[in-house]
């Protein structure tokens, strides 16, 4: 999840430039938050100069190193770079420069076609130096600066030229203007005493000052040293807005608004599922991924934890959409499991949030021994996954900060259906609806959690059942149950219920099911089975007569079909964890005993 921090300071004469380097590297400290893997700092000076230092690695340690410090200028563009376009690289890291080294600029988001861009803007004889989309940003505006645009016309025409969401912040030499564009990504304009700035959000501007202006999308907002000009990018036409004073805190601002990052990355979701789907959309690699997998004798799903369990939902989905049968598998368990039968005509997906869980990584070797095709489902570009795998699936989903997966778990499933459904020659369009179904659902679901958190508070020990499409669900829904709440909570096949664990039931005990409309009366001869015996059945599903008259209380859902469905149960129960965490007195964003990327054995 890039950050991009761009300032305008007064003129000065060039002897006695700002020194905007530790205004520079301390907006990149205050963004360091949202995750990033490369850092780099442009000024650009009254000598028509531009000084640039990039590098990967961490905000102090570059800076250090190259010495952002004493860099000087009228105008800085500070970035912060998590990779999903180009491996995190020196050449890779942001800001870029234009084929003639006159202008600069950097990005946050992701630009879907740069691989189509990058070869347009070579055959057009311009410079391009990298295999990162924030170039591509530059470039496309370079294409209209140099056919005679001025710099607001050239952003409105390389907007329509840029797939996918993003923001960027541009400038050049011999001008006082810094220029920035917002599409889908985040992007506040600050208004200071003697400079403007603007930034992917609001914890790098507080400091400076809390006069902003809120950039909405299909805006340009130009900086000048004393004020800001809006346009639209549909023909440039100017655009008013009120300054807004901001009162919260800087913590508060980090969070979104939020009181924890886990709600935040709760609530990132239907927005990052939208960024996936643009990237699966036109990801380069994803012919090879989908004829690897079309061709191979066995397909292995292989996780630990939240991604096991998207894993089963992947092979549910494969099955259904494909005809193709898939074995999930827990990563310790692939080898002992199905390591002597593997040859070099199967293939195995491995899915890790980090990219550098241990267990994954210990069957890749398992894998690669046997000669066994390696692709890879990651959020983390430039981890260990990605570097052993063929090719692999980006998760896009930027940092995720609280312990307990929320957002990389929602994406996962999204590329496993997207897979799914491209295997069995089904068109993906239906998804398009899904970050708005998401949004829907949250929105829907919210005020229905909150009578459960005072009936469950109570208890240390429930479970949580499913069947087919919604079985993994109930799964995740446990695990974040058991990571924040500290209550023992069993996620099962509904079916499996019966053959035991029943017995645990008496009066009041609560068994939470979450309800794939296609199983419906299956399910309600489980739920019968718990309130016949005095339990208390809490069902999360589609409105339907018989749920509601058999549950005890009904979480109902948005109509979604069975596919999506199975996708959209997993809010509800995110929410119900996190409001129950508090309610029993855990900080839900760092769970005891727990760590977010799993490195040992």
């Amino acid at each position: 999840m890039c950050g991009i921090f761009g300032i305008v300071t007064s003129a000065e004469t060039n002897l006695s430039e700002p020194l905007l380097g530790p205004t520079l590297t301390e907006a990149g400290r205050r963004l360091s938050y949202r995750g990033y893997d490369s850092v780099g700092c442009a000024t650009l000076r009254a000598d028509r100069s531009i000084d640039l230092r990039k590098d990967v690695g961490k905000v102090d340690q570059v800076a250090s190193r190259l010495n952002f410090q004493e860099m000087r200028g009228t105008r800085g563009i500070l970035q912060l770079r998590w990779a999903t376009f180009g491996a995190p690289s020196q050449v890779n890291a942001q800001p870029h420069l234009d084929s003639d080294g006159d202008m600069v600029g950097a990005h946050n988001g992701n630009v879907v076609n740069t691989a189509e861009l990058r070869q347009q803007f070579m055959a057009e004889g311009m410079v391009v130096r990298s295999t990162n989309d924030g170039e591509c940003c530059v470039h496309a505006v370079e294409r209209y600066i140099d056919r005679g645009e001025d710099f607001i016309a050239a952003i409105c025409h390389a907007y329509v030229d840029l797939a996918g969401d993003y923001a960027f912040v541009i400038g050049r030499v011999g001008e006082q203007e810094l220029y920035a564009v917002k599409k889908g990504s985040g992007l506040v304009a600050g208004i200071g005493e003697g400079f403007t700035c603007v930034s992917s959000d609001l914890p790098s501007i507080l400091p400076l000052t809390r006069h902003v202006v809120r950039i909405e999308d299909g805006e340009i907002v130009t900086l000048y040293p004393d004020h800001v000009e809006l346009h639209s990018v549909l023909d440039g036409s100017p655009i008013q807005r009120e300054i807004e004073i901001i009162t919260e805190s800087m913590e508060s601002a980090q969070k979104g608004g939020f009181p924890h990052f886990m709600l935040k990355e709760i609530h990132e979701q239907p927005t990052v599922a939208g960024e996936l789907l643009h990237v699966l959309a036109e990801l380069p690699e994803m012919e090879q991924i989908l004829n690897r997998l079309k061709t191979a004798r066995h397909i292995y799903f292989v996780g630990c934890g939240t991604s096991y369990h998207a894993c089963i939902l992947g092979a549910i989905y494969l099955a259904r959409l494909a005809g193709r049968p898939a074995f999930p598998i827990l990563a310790p368990q692939f080898s002992a499991q199905y390591g002597p039968a593997l040859d070099q005509s199967d293939v195995g997906l491995f899915v890790s949030q980090s990219g550098e869980t241990k267990d994954v990584i210990n069957a890749i070797q398992v894998a690669q021994s046997r000669g066994m095709g390696i692709l890879g489902m990651v959020n983390v570009v430039g981890s260990t996954l990605t570097r052993l795998s063929e090719a692999y699936l980006p998760l896009v989903c930027g940092y995720e900060i609280s312990v307990p997966a929320t957002k990389t778990f929602t994406n996962q499933v999204i590329a496993f259906l997207y897979l799914a459904m491209r295997l069995g020659g089904h068109p993906t369009d239906s998804l398009d609806q899904l970050p708005e179904l998401m949004q829907k659902t949250l929105e829907h679901v919210a005020p229905q959690i909150e009578p459960l958190v005072e009936l469950l508070a109570p208890r240390s020990d429930l479970y949580c059942l499913g069947y087919g499409l919604t079985y993994p669900i109930a799964l995740e829904g446990a695990l974040k149950m058991k990571e924040i709440t500290y209550a023992h909570c069993e996620g099962m096949l509904s079916t499996e219920f019966k053959h035991g664990p029943l017995s645990a039931v008496d009066e009041g005990y609560p068994v939470l099911f979450s309800a794939g409309p296609e199983d419906t009366p299956l399910l309600v001869s489980g739920i019968n089975e718990v309130t016949c015996r005095g339990g208390k059945a809490i069902v999360f599903g589609q409105d339907d007569p018989s749920l509601r008259s058999n549950a005890d209380i009904l979480v109902s859902l948005p109509p979604a079909g069975a596919n999506l469905n199975g996708l959209l149960s997993i809010l509800p129960l995110q929410l119900l964890s996190y409001h129950l965490s508090l309610r029993r007195g855990f900080d839900p964003d760092f769970p005891r005993n727990l760590s977010k990327t799993l490195t040992v054995d």
